[in-house]
């Protein structure tokens, strides 16, 4: 059973509140008060039912039922003044009196598509990528064994159902597929998405094995296949590890699927979600050439959507790409409009974890504003702790604002979460970044040279690579490091570098300054 009211889903089962399409996160108290009170709203709930219902009949202080029901009205657009939606009858109870529409019976789109009662076809969440994750089969021969089985199934679900941009069936829906023989092309079809997550366990003796592959629903083809073994006497510490490590890879996975899909059809009238997988699949070029038509795409995007804030995002993360990389030019129009690209995209989706993470980027290069910055990921890893980009990059931005261990112990967690990234480089120099800011240059040598292998065009690598080479004595090399940079940003002087680095400590600033002067670099 799902709940419709106003441009809002409430999700029982899975215990989500959207709005058009968008995850808005609710405490846990808070959920239970707004969805008992939709459940029973023929009827005016007492001080004595909410306590019955959501603290099982557990006597708490009036302030403590007040806030939370504050909060539930707070979620849903309500006030305490207004009370359109939920309404405070004195000396009788709460009552919810918006109009609601129950969905008794699953359908594709009303299950892959929680958005907004008016939305169109034409809405940019419509054609996110959506995913079915199948029971995963006990192949130990034991029955108790199924519980584990199912609880892997779920878990992963539960975590996917964290990214945003992907849509994810309901567990009651793909498990009507629980030991059917069938082709995942026809599941793709009768569930109506477009990849499907399957696998099985085994355990034996004191071991555990874990299989898992996706499949593209609609060809059939294998994207992606793992096995996780460890020992049954961890078996829930490596279950949470084995979901981290699926989420973790299968998010971006879908991504570029999709993006690569979308680039390759030809552009009949692109609507803005189309545009925004065309600019997001052309980052791997790392060129000016490339970045520029990225920020072409994601600017025809907002003219279809002007309030497209994944499209808004996009585009100020990769305003602020094109400035440290030295491709956005003497033009303050990247900064300033970037920034206030990335302002507008939190206000619009303040819970969407990939906003969070790509405005914050934004705010960091951009702005050079850490501290925000800073906040900002950490808002973004508390939604959804398994995205490695997201991760990676609160990693450099931890050690740029003074916590080099903590930025390091990050950017490690996300290498754990996925050893093989779209973008290793950024992992890589960012270990390298946090050696530099305590003084370890013999380690940052080491990492910035793993990550210019993994991209020469990458110019906050090679610059640190450079700075990291001169402080172990070896200039001539570092040299032909700083040719190397001006290959990439000819214009690339030492009185640029404040300019085109992010936000980082002042004597670490320095360092860079200092040392590339040393190197050779251009006043």
């Amino acid at each position: 059973m799902r709940y419709l009211f106003d441009d809002f889903v409430l999700d029982p089962d899975r215990r989500e509140l959207r709005r058009t399409g968008d995850r808005i996160e609710l405490e846990p108290q808070v959920f239970d008060v707004l969805e008992f009170l939709i459940r029973t709203r023929d009827r005016v709930a007492s001080r004595d039912d909410l306590l019955e219902a959501v603290w099982r009949g557990r006597l708490v202080s009036e302030s403590t039922l007040s806030s939370r029901i504050n909060a539930a009205r707070a979620a849903i657009g309500d006030s305490g003044s207004e009370q359109r939606l939920i309404r405070t009858l004195p000396r009788k109870g709460v009552r919810f009196v918006g109009e609601v529409r129950e969905e008794q019976e699953w359908n594709a789109k009303s299950e892959l598509e929680p958005v907004s009662l008016q939305a169109t076809s034409s809405d940019s969440t419509a054609k996110s990528p959506s995913i079915a994750v199948l029971p995963f089969d006990n192949m130990s021969g034991d029955r108790e064994d199924d519980y584990f089985a199912d609880g892997m199934s779920e878990e992963i679900i539960t975590g996917l159902a964290q990214c945003s941009g992907l849509t994810v069936l309901a567990r009651n829906s793909s498990f009507t597929f629980r030991g059917r023989s069938v082709d995942i092309r026809r599941i793709g079809d009768e569930l109506g998405v477009s990849y499907v997550l399957e696998g099985s366990v085994r355990r034996s003796a004191a071991r555990l094995r874990i299989t898992a592959q996706l499949i593209d629903a609609r060809s059939g083809a294998h994207l992606w296949a793992d096995r996780f073994d460890g020992g049954s006497q961890d078996v829930f510490e490596l279950q949470d590890r084995i979901t981290e490590s699926v989420v973790a890879i299968i998010e971006p996975k879908l991504l570029f699927t999709e993006a690569d899909r979308t680039r390759r059809r030809p552009p009949q009238s692109p609507d803005a979600y189309d545009l925004y997988l065309r600019g997001l699949s052309l980052i791997n070029e790392y060129t000016a050439e490339a970045t520029l038509e990225a920020l072409h795409c994601f600017d025809k995007a907002l003219e279809c959507d002007p309030s497209y804030a994944q499209a808004m995002a996009a585009s100020a993360c990769y305003r602020g790409l094109s400035l440290f990389q030295g491709w956005a030019g003497p033009s303050e129009e990247p900064s300033s409009r970037g920034v206030r690209l990335a302002w507008d995209a939190i206000a619009l989706a303040p819970n969407d974890p990939n906003v969070l993470w790509m405005a914050a980027f934004a705010i960091w290069v951009l702005a050079k504003d850490g501290p925000r910055s800073q906040e900002l990921f950490r808002r973004s890893l508390s939604i959804n702790q398994n995205s490695e980009i997201a991760m990676a990059l609160a990693g450099w931005v931890e050690a740029a604002n003074g916590n080099p261990a903590a930025g390091r112990e990050l950017i490690e967690k996300s290498r754990r979460l996925n050893p093989t990234p779209p973008t290793p480089w950024v992992a890589l120099a960012g270990m390298a970044f946090t050696y530099i800011a305590e003084g370890k240059y013999p380690e940052a040598v080491w990492w910035a040279e793993q990550a210019v292998v993994q991209n020469r065009r990458f110019a906050l690598a090679l610059r640190s690579l450079a700075v990291a080479l001169v402080n172990v004595g070896e200039v001539d090399r570092a040299r032909l490091i700083v040719n190397e940079i001006l290959t990439i940003e000819p214009d690339a002087t030492v009185a640029r570098i404040p300019d085109r680095m992010p936000y980082v400590s002042e004597p670490v600033l320095q360092t860079y300054i200092e040392t590339l002067r040393r190197a050779g670099l251009p006043q």
